[in-house]
């Protein structure tokens, strides 16, 4: 079987002839995401809307209302579900003189399922690529564009500078290391994908098909989509609600607020980033069957570029489609199974049924042995 990373070999080999390389133990090993990244984003993400005090769905101005399951055999109301995944490994060291910088390696990916009229859920589009992050400014130019010329237009692996700012890149959390802004960066490689193939699908999907996102659609780019809502398995809880005015107003933290909510249920919608986006939180679960009360809701969020009030009437709909969706789920082999939407779950297991192995990536990782242990002077 030929070597799967054969394309990384080249800039192995220019980094193995330039700089000092002290290899991770093993070749590669995974760096894990902790704490839950997509908890992370979001928090990074809603920064500037912690405090919460404007609905701007229409006309309903209760906090809590009742979404019944509406079933795909009822009205088809979600076609397609897109997932993004990630996997990074760390492979070592670089030291140029009195620098250094770590070199990883991303497996990145994104997904979409199609749910025909029948229920049949088959995969449609996906991308897959390889990354190897290193942070442009711990090297010479003389080494860096060598790095770059190791790498041919066109192919699935890339070069990436881990200290690179992006537009739109959410900010990365004060202090973060060279290896944490590696795997963010890989996430932001992998969210472009899911924006790429979002685009696609919207552009051609039927009317009153809608398109699924797994995660938020705070992002410039999708918030211009229409038809689409994100769902977000993990959320902040960083934000406060002010529910009414004047002396009936209430406070609520989002612990307060979710405790509340019962299942098949619905919160209110709420304005973020000046009314482009709508958001909202629906219960999948009784909370007798979760384990505290915070597990078993979703984070609906739903592009609104218009600023304008959104319809209760769609509110009510979406989330009626959603609350139908959670039936079948992965329960026992994955900890958020309780949140999961069974098509996305299903679109996750086509990007990570791409991916290599941990196995396959210590075996096929090989520093040239021409850097051996010596350190240069």
């Amino acid at each position: 079987m030929p070597n799967p990373l054969s394309g990384l070999k080249p800039a192995l080999e220019v980094l193995a002839q330039n700089v000092d390389i002290l290899p991770a133990t093993g070749q590669a090993v995974e760096d894990l995401l902790r704490p839950d990244q997509e908890e992370v984003e979001d928090t990074v993400l809603t920064k500037d809307d912690t405090r919460v005090d404007t609905l701007i769905e229409r006309p309903n101005r209760e906090l809590y209302v009742p979404t019944p399951s509406l079933p795909r055999t009822e009205q088809h109301v979600f076609r397609y579900f897109l997932d993004g995944s990630q996997r990074s490994y760390f492979l070592g060291t670089a030291v140029e003189r009195e620098r250094s910088s770590p070199i990883q390696l991303a497996q990145i990916g994104a997904a979409a399922v199609v749910r025909q009229n029948d229920g049949q859920v088959r995969k449609g589009l996906s991308d897959h690529r390889y990354l190897l992050l290193a942070a442009r400014d711990q090297f010479s130019d003389q080494v860096w564009q060598a790095l770059e010329g190791a790498f041919q237009a066109g192919e699935r692996f890339r070069l990436e500078n881990i200290a690179a700012e992006d537009e739109d890149q959410p900010e990365l959390p004060t202090g973060s290391d060279l290896r944490s802004q590696a795997v963010t960066k890989a996430g932001w490689r992998m969210h472009e994908m899911e924006v790429e193939l979002a685009q696609r699908i919207a552009s051609e999907a039927d009317e009153g098909d809608w398109l699924v996102i797994d995660g938020s659609v705070r992002y410039k780019a999708l918030i211009r989509l229409k038809q689409t809502v994100g769902v977000a398995k993990s959320f902040s809880k960083a934000p406060r609600f002010q529910i009414g005015r004047g002396p009936r107003v209430q406070s609520l933290n989002i612990m307060q607020l979710l405790a509340a909510l019962e299942a098949g249920h619905r919160t209110c919608a709420f304005s973020a980033q000046s009314g482009q986006v709508a958001f909202w939180y629906v219960r999948l679960r009784e909370q007798g069957m979760v384990d505290y009360p915070l597990m078993g809701v979703i984070k609906v969020t739903l592009p609104n570029p218009s600023g304008e009030p959104v319809s209760s009437d769609l509110v009510d709909h979406l989330s009626r489609a959603l609350v139908a969706e959670r039936h079948v789920t992965p329960h026992g082999r994955d900890t958020r199974w309780h949140v999961h939407l069974y098509p996305i779950y299903l679109a996750e297991q086509v990007i990570k049924n791409g991916f290599l192995s941990q196995e396959v990536i210590r075996n096929a990782i090989h520093w040239p042995t021409i850097a051996g242990m010596t350190m240069r002077r």
